[in-house]
């Protein structure tokens, strides 16, 4: 499992210990209104994504990261398989006090090239809700095309965001 460090975070798998404060982050709810929704309780559920990541990390060598500045855990970010779409997404998700400080473009800007350079996708996607215009924002920094409309999971009409490795190469 790969470990990596920005400027600011570090991004590493997260482990079991780290449930009770991912829970705390991904229940918030200020952040678990854009996410799909999640069953039973949180730190069942934390624990499960966190086995669900591990898994992930061991069959394709990527999975989200848990994003740490300093010792705290502030989200969860990196690359994800998503079998819906037989793609991969990069994607972000913070505590609230964590926003606007340009974490999620950090976070973002570490896991592009780690999926085109050296796992050497093809083409990473993002997804986010039409009124979230944050990270809209994001993958338009990062140099994300807005494609399409897409369903996913409980959400209908999600704004589905991409960049090919040529174009990332060549930006």
């Amino acid at each position: 499992m790969t470990m990596l460090k920005t400027e600011r975070l570090t991004l590493r798998p997260l482990v079991p210990e780290d449930a009770e404060a991912y829970a705390a982050m991904r229940f918030h709810p200020e952040v678990a209104k854009w996410l799909p929704p999640a069953q039973g309780d949180p730190l069942d559920a934390a624990r499960a994504t966190i086995g669900r990541f591990a898994t992930a990390w061991q069959e394709r060598q990527y999975a989200p990261w848990g994003v740490f500045l300093g010792d705290g855990l502030i989200g969860h970010g990196g690359l994800n398989f998503v079998p819906e779409f037989a793609a991969t997404e990069v994607l972000w998700a913070l505590h609230p006090d964590a926003w606007g400080h340009g974490y999620a473009t950090e976070v973002a800007r570490a896991a592009l090239p780690y999926g085109f350079d050296t796992l050497g996708l093809d083409l990473i996607f993002a997804i986010t809700l039409p009124d979230n215009v944050a990270s809209q924002a994001v993958m338009k920094r990062l140099g994300l095309t807005y494609r399409r409309r897409v369903d996913y999971k409980a959400f209908t009409d999600i704004v589905w965001y991409d960049v090919d490795r040529e174009t990332w190469q060549a930006r």
